[in-house]
């Protein structure tokens, strides 16, 4: 009976294509998302509705640091050039909120002009007002790094009551609004200045539930002796450990980030390994843009759903007529059991619920009496859009991150360190004699050869079997010597000639010296009587 109001039903519940993940976002959150939340006044309580320019933002970098640890001049080398509005000093020199983005005409944006700029993901910073817009500016200029990411440089933190008062404007809230919005926030701390401040503790919480996007520097770590940056580097992690709450402890990179000398160039090594690993993630920013927008969507929505919880609950427990002020601060002070009761109800984890003195202090100033009861039809929608259209532009995300392949950021200090004898590792572990006429196993070829025919070869060659009792004495786990074998048994006999047994004791102390093995044998490392079958 009435199969065709089924039949049409299941017409109109037919997945929507999307052709890009921004535009599924986008039309997610407008069309789902957005409905809820202007139900439950969630933009009063928690964060502004998302706009167009939110979806189709380039990923973007915020530094957050006390005064003088190096975030302006982090931004001047990963750029290799100056922007408009840079200033860089010993004492508190940026007083501004500046957004370094891509143009292709150098200049400023004040905050007034920026926030009313359709086009830029700012908008919504208006509610802040003057004393902030007045300390915020956008620094355009045409420089390949920012063709990728855009860069949010920060105020410096300083300490004590006063600086708080003195700014005019919430700082920890405007951090937390960008923290919401950026792809990556880096942490800078000066080596010689760990003492966090009150303001720079508050600015940490702050950042909660963003712990997936920070990163730690510790800059200025060659000012600094190798046995002192050991004693630096454990006090930070304990300071961070008191202030992060996480299981998981904090990657922190260890370098000076900036162009001139090293003072102590003792952990030259240590510095550049760390550098390459923090601009590595830095250049995957733009393939994972698009799965840390979704990443970010779903959390709101998850969000989304208990706030309406709460503000339901809040309004079924009002009363018509009489009480409501007193039945209102009942309420607010019994936040936490109204917490419980829904987590019990609804089987929601504890850890998707919002402060609950921060919505104490929102609801004080909130009239119950325009709170909506439930809507089930509302939050129905939200978990059709987090069991199936989430899972349908997961699909859309692969693809379009195997088509990005080669759009990582280029340009700047990453340039420098990509390809050519300053490259990373050039030159040392399975790289050494690259550059040499001569085989680099050769100079110890004949200590080799002597434990070679030691082996008794037959017709010049041993066997897999003679060639592990001596492999085995590295103490190498079985799965390294397996592949140093396939890497040595170049011509794939199953046995080693006196140059190819070289190779392999090459490869053994390559990786006892702590260096990676390669996937493949370079050529430079093919012993010479096999190139000419190469």
């Amino acid at each position: 009976m009435f199969s065709w109001v089924s039949s049409d039903t299941r017409r109109k519940k037919d997945p929507e294509l999307f052709h890009t993940v921004s535009e599924g976002l986008r039309k997610l959150y407008t069309q789902k998302l957005l409905p809820l939340e202007e139900t439950y006044r969630f933009h009063e309580f928690h964060s502004p509705a998302l706009e167009e320019a939110d979806f189709h933002n380039k990923p973007m970098v915020l530094l957050v640091g006390q005064y003088s640890t190096g975030k302006t001049t982090f931004i001047r080398h990963l750029m290799e050039q100056d922007f408009p509005g840079m200033r860089i000093g010993p004492e508190p020199t940026t007083d501004s909120f500046i957004a370094v983005m891509h143009g292709p005409v150098e200049g400023i944006l004040p905050g007034n002009a920026l926030v009313v700029d359709p086009k830029k993901p700012f908008r919504k910073l208006s509610a802040f007002g003057n004393a902030f817009l007045n300390r915020f500016m956008c620094a355009q200029l045409n420089n390949p790094v920012l063709e990728s990411i855009s860069i949010i440089d920060t105020p410096g933190i300083l300490s004590g009551e006063k600086q708080r008062i003195s700014r005019g404007y919430d700082f920890a809230a405007v951090l937390e609004w960008f923290a919401e919005r950026v792809d990556r926030i880096i942490l800078l701390f000066d080596a010689h200045k760990l003492d966090i401040s009150d303001e720079f503790s508050d600015v940490i919480k702050a950042l909660k539930n963003h712990e997936d996007k920070i990163r730690v520097v510790l800059n200025k770590a060659d000012q600094i002796e190798t046995q002192q940056l050991m004693r630096v580097y454990g006090a930070l992690m304990w300071s961070l450990g008191k202030i992060i709450n996480t299981p998981e402890v904090v990657r922190v990179y260890i370098g000076s980030f900036w162009s001139h000398p090293l003072l102590i160039p003792d952990n030259r090594k240590l510095f550049e390994a760390e550098e390459q690993d923090l601009f590595k993630d830095i250049q995957s920013l733009p393939r994972n843009a698009a799965v840390r927008k979704l990443n970010d969507l779903i959390k709101r929505a998850r969000l989304a759903k208990v706030h309406a919880y709460i503000i339901s609950a809040l309004k079924k427990e009002m009363p018509n007529v009489f009480g409501k002020d007193n039945k209102k601060k009942e309420l607010i002070t019994n936040l936490g059991e109204i917490y419980l009761k829904i987590e019990k109800e609804h089987q929601i984890s504890p850890g998707d619920f919002p402060s609950i003195k921060k919505m104490q202090e929102i609801l004080m100033t909130q009239d119950f009496s325009k709170f909506q009861s439930l809507k089930p039809k509302l939050l129905d929608t939200i978990d059709d859009m987090l069991a199936n259209d989430i899972a349908r532009l997961m699909v859309l995300v692969r693809q379009e991150e195997s088509q990005m392949t080669h759009q990582d950021v280029k340009g700047g200090a990453f340039e420098g360190t990509m390809n050519g004898p300053f490259g990373h590792g050039y030159g040392e572990g399975a790289g050494e004699g690259i550059d040499d006429i001569e085989w680099v196993v050769a100079k110890d070829k004949p200590t080799y050869d002597e434990i070679f025919y030691t082996l008794s070869p037959v017709n010049g060659k041993i066997t897999g079997a003679s060639a592990k009792k001596e492999m085995v004495k590295s103490k190498l786990p079985n799965t390294v010597l397996g592949k140093i074998w396939k890497l040595a048994d170049v011509d794939h006999d199953g046995l080693l000639d006196d140059e190819e047994f070289a190779l392999a004791n090459h490869l053994i102390r390559v990786k006892l010296e702590g260096h990676e093995l390669p996937a493949d044998l370079p050529s430079h490392l093919i012993p010479p009587s096999k190139r000419r079958n190469e």
